[in-house]
């Protein structure tokens, strides 16, 4: 049997394939404007949530970590996404409205996530 996916569009299954497949990794800005990044720490999970009504940008992608709440955003802008990380414009419909990543570097200029999926890396 094959196992089942739930999802609204051929195209967006096709892209939670592509998640189960590959790597992908993230970079999470903003952690100074919120708590800054000392307590983050490898191997810790976060929540990707999208933010459609985000005034500043349309593909934005809040990043929750509990009991915090918002920690900072899957960085979009060249200026911020570290390396080869997908920016949030790429990743935004590779998810769906929810989304987990594992936190796998803390660097000054950033922090380095990988998004999971929930079939193969939960």
């Amino acid at each position: 049997m094959g196992r089942e996916v739930q999802v609204t569009s051929r195209h967006t299954t096709r892209f939670k394939e592509d998640i189960i497949k590959a790597n992908i990794f993230i970079t999470i800005t903003g952690t100074n404007f919120e708590y800054g990044s000392d307590y983050l720490e490898k191997g810790m999970i976060v929540k990707l949530v999208k933010e459609p009504d985000n005034k500043y940008d349309k593909e934005a992608i809040k990043v929750e970590l509990k009991p915090f709440g918002k920690i900072g955003y899957v960085a979009n802008s060249v200026r911020t996404v570290i390396g080869e990380c997908y920016s949030a414009g790429r990743l935004y419909d590779k998810i769906g409205d929810k989304a987990k990543a594992e936190i796998c570097f803390v660097t000054p200029s950033g922090v380095i996530a990988k998004v999971k999926n929930s079939e193969k890396d939960e």
